[in-house]
């Protein structure tokens, strides 16, 4: 049997960890350590991680049962749907650091997903509908609710262009690669804290990019908001030696978006995805600096 790269124990570590920093940060609309909302609390969110990480990192699981079963964990425990993009994000992540091969994080995770089967489609179908996550689901081409025809990477593609999580599967996760590491890193320099590191991570994602939950339950009827609102949070961000000082201004963005129902869930869960993938990294960096 081959010898696993990575032991479970730090990749259990790395997926709570991110889990937990992104709870950590006062991110707009969303639930976090400073207030709950939508009817979920910070322990929702806590329980989801510890009980989704055991399949999460089962190599004896395909992709899409390890998807399944983490939602099937969550949904028994804490009966609501607080993680279902969470999952979807870190399960590829997390199974590139299972699978054997050379490479960067995004190579392998590119393996991966290139590999995906229309069982693994079929596994994730029935977590999403485990999830019950509203408003998704049907498209002309393949429906949720049906047993998928085409492998789990091409599901992703059909709907890619209305949702934000499909389209990380098709682009080898460039919004995490391409955009949300740079800043965290950027922001980290700037303050030397990796929770407001966060917050310009969720900050900068939702500035540029449309969220998908939010679109998803109104359309385009708040998204100029929730891109002005964002870009005062940035550029304050941006010339800012002691973020704490806005805490006001995220307090009053964080009232006046859950007054409305808005909740810029798809940007968490990318937010949170990004954490796992400098996680994910570091433990790679310190294989190949120990010439594994």
């Amino acid at each position: 049997m081959r010898k696993e790269e990575f032991s479970a124990a730090a990749l259990q570590e790395a997926y709570i960890g991110a889990c937990e920093g992104e709870l950590k940060a006062f991110k707009p609309g969303n639930v976090s350590i400073y207030a709950d909302g939508h009817d979920m609390t910070v322990e929702d969110f806590r329980v989801s991680a510890r009980v989704s990480a055991g399949p999460l990192i089962d190599a004896g699981l395909s992709l899409g049962e390890r998807i399944y079963y983490a939602l099937d964990k969550t949904a028994s425990s804490v009966g609501c749907n607080t993680n279902l993009g969470i999952v979807l994000l870190c399960a590829p992540l997390l199974g590139a650091m299972l699978v054997p091969g050379d490479g960067t994080l995004r190579d392998r995770l590119g393996r991966v997903l290139d590999s995906t089967t229309a069982e693994d489609a079929d596994w994730v179908y029935r977590g999403i509908r485990r999830a019950k996550p509203a408003g998704m689901g049907t498209s002309g081409d393949e429906d949720v609710n049906s047993r998928p025809t085409i492998a789990l990477i091409d599901t992703m593609r059909i709907a890619a262009g209305r949702d934000r999580i499909a389209y990380q599967y098709i682009s080898a996760y460039r919004d995490v690669f391409e955009t949300a590491k740079n800043r965290y890193y950027t922001a980290l320099r700037q303050w030397g804290d990796e929770t407001w590191a966060t917050l310009a991570i969720f900050v900068g994602l939702l500035r540029e990019f449309p969220d998908s939950h939010i679109e998803r339950k109104y359309g385009k009827r708040f998204t100029g908001m929730v891109t002005q609102r964002m870009a005062f949070l940035d550029e304050r961000l941006s010339v800012s030696d002691n973020p704490k000082l806005l805490m006001g201004h995220l307090r009053e963005i964080d009232e006046e978006f859950k007054s409305v129902g808005v909740n810029p869930g798809t940007t968490a869960d990318l937010t949170t995805a990004t954490l796992l993938a400098v996680r994910l990294e570091e433990l790679l960096d310190c294989k190949q600096a120990k010439g594994f």
